[in-house]
C-alpha cells in the first residue's frame, strides 16, 4: 500500500490546529467568565486526567479488534459533542462536565494516529517529522489567525473556532485507510511489561512524564502569564507561532539529527533546553527579547523531544504492541506529567506568581534529564531505523 502522506497529513492538520485555537486562548476564555486560576487549573487538567485513563483502554480495543480507524473516527465524533456543551454553561459544574466528556473521547486519538503513521511509515521512520509538521502549520495557522480576530472580537470566539475545527478533525478521520501488518517487520522477542522494565525504557518514560510536568504551566497558563504583563492578543499568539515554527524546523531537519546524534543525545540536550527555557519565561517576562529566545527553544524542548521518543518507541515494540506503548506513552508524559505540572502551578500561581511556578517547571526539566541520564548509558544505543 502506498503511503498516504496527504491524508495522515490533513488529519494532523486539523488535529493540532485544534490545540492551537485551545491551549492558548482557552484559559483565557474560561478567565474571562470569572473562573479564578485555580479553577481553570483544575478545569484544563481534565485534558491530562483524561490522557492518563483514556488511551490505554483505546490502545487496548484497537490492538484487541486489530484496527485503529473505527475508533479514530469514532472518537471525532464524540469529540465535538462533548465540545459543544460548552455554548450552553458558564457555570463550573457544566465546564467540568463538557471537558471531561470532549477530553475522554479527544484523548483516544493521536496515540492511535502515531501508531497508524509508525505502521504506514515501515522502517522510514525518519519520514514522521515531514508528516508530523503539518500539525505544527495547522497550530501556526490557527494561533495566528484566531489571536488576530480576539483582539477584536470577544473571547466567545474560541468556542466557535474550537467547533469547526473538530468538525474538520471528524471529517479527515474517516478518509484515514487503515495500515496492513508487515510480515517484514521483525516481532519483538519480549513481552510489553518485559520491555517497559528495561533501563532506558524505564527511563524515557520517567523524562517524558517530568517533560510534560515541565509544560504544564505553559499550556495552562503561558498567555494568562504574558496578558497579565501588558502583551496583547496577537503578541501573545505570535510568540506561540515563533515556537512552533521552531519545532517546525526541527521536524524538517530530523533526518539529518538522526544520522548524526543518538536518540538518548538529543532527548538530553532537549531536557537541558527546557531546564533554560522555563526559567527565562518565569523570571525575564518584561524582555521580548528573551522570551523570543525562550520561544526558540521549543524547537528542541517539544519538537526534538517528541519525535526522539516515538522514533525510540518504534525500535523498542513492534506492529503489535505500538498501540498500547504510544498510548502508555501519552498516558504517562502528556496525561499524568501535564496533569501534575499543570496542577501544581495553579495552586502556586496565586500566593506566588508566575515566575516561581515556571521556576518550577525548570526544576521538573532538570529533574528529567538526570533521571534520563542514570538509566539510558551512553553505551545502550538505539538508532533511528
Amino acid at each position: 500500500m502506498p503511503l498516504p502522506y496527504w491524508r495522515l497529513s490533513a488529519y494532523y492538520l486539523f488535529y493540532f490546529a485544534f490545540v492551537g485555537a485551545f491551549s492558548p486562548y482557552f484559559g483565557l476564555y474560561l478567565s474571562s467568565i470569572g473562573f479564578s486560576a485555580a479553577d481553570i487549573a483544575i478545569v484544563m487538567s481534565l485534558m491530562q486526567v483524561m490522557r492518563i485513563l483514556a488511551p490505554s483502554l483505546w490502545g487496548w480495543l484497537a490492538d484487541r479488534i486489530g484496527a485503529r480507524t473505527p475508533i479514530i473516527r469514532g472518537a471525532g465524533m464524540a469529540s465535538l459533542a462533548g465540545f459543544l456543551i460548552f455554548f450552553g454553561t458558564e457555570q463550573f459544574i457544566g465546564v467540568f462536565i463538557a471537558m471531561a466528556l470532549m477530553s475522554f473521547f479527544w484523548s483516544a486519538s493521536l496515540p492511535l494516529v502515531e501508531a497508524l503513521t509508525l505502521e504506514h511509515l515501515k522502517s522510514k521512520v525518519a519520514r514522521y517529522g515531514a508528516i508530523r509538521v503539518w500539525g505544527s502549520i495547522g497550530f501556526v495557522i490557527t494561533v495566528l489567525l484566531l489571536g488576530e480576530m480576539l483582539d477584536r472580537t470577544g473571547l466567545r470566539a474560541v468556542l466557535w473556532a474550537c467547533s469547526l475545527i473538530l468538525g474538520g478533525i471528524c471529517l479527515f478521520a474517516f478518509s484515514l485507510p487503515e495500515a496492513p501488518e508487515h510480515a517484514d517487520r521483525p516481532r519483538a522477542t519480549e513481552g510489553l511489561r518485559d520491555i517497559l522494565r528495561r533501563r532506558p525504557v524505564a527511563g524515557l518514560f520517567g523524562a517524558a512524564f517530568f517533560m510534560s510536568c515541565a509544560h504544564g504551566a505553559l499550556y495552562v497558563f503561558y498567555s494568562i502569564h504574558l496578558d497579565e504583563h501588558g502583551y496583547s492578543k496577537s503578541l501573545i499568539g505570535a510568540l506561540w507561532t515563533l515556537g512552533v515554527l521552531a519545532e517546525i524546523g526541527v521536524f524538517l531537519w530530523m533526518p539529518s539529527l538522526m544520522r548524526r546524534f543518538s536518540l538518548r543525545t538529543m532527548l538530553l540536550a532537549a531536557l537541558f533546553a527546557a531546564v533554560l527555557r522555563f526559567a527565562v519565561i518565569g523570571f525575564m517576562v518584561e524582555s521580548l527579547a528573551w522570551l523570543l529566545a525562550a520561544q526558540l527553544l521549543h524547537g528542541l524542548t517539544f519538537g526534538a523531544f517528541h519525535a526522539s521518543s516515538v522514533a525510540a518507541l518504534n525500535q523498542w515494540f513492534d506492529a503489535r504492541q505500538q498501540g498500547r506503548a504510544q498510548a502508555l506513552y501519552g498516558s504517562v508524559s502528556f496525561g499524568a506529567g501535564g496533569m501534575v505540572g499543570g496542577l501544581i502551578s495553579g495552586w502556586l500561581w496565586a500566593p506566588f506568581g508566575g515566575g516561581w511556578a515556571f521556576a518550577l517547571s525548570s526544576l521538573f526539566a532538570l529533574a528529567g534529564c538526570v533521571l534520563l541520564a542514570r538509566l539510558w548509558h551512553p553505551d545502550e544505543v538505539v538508532r533511528a531505523g
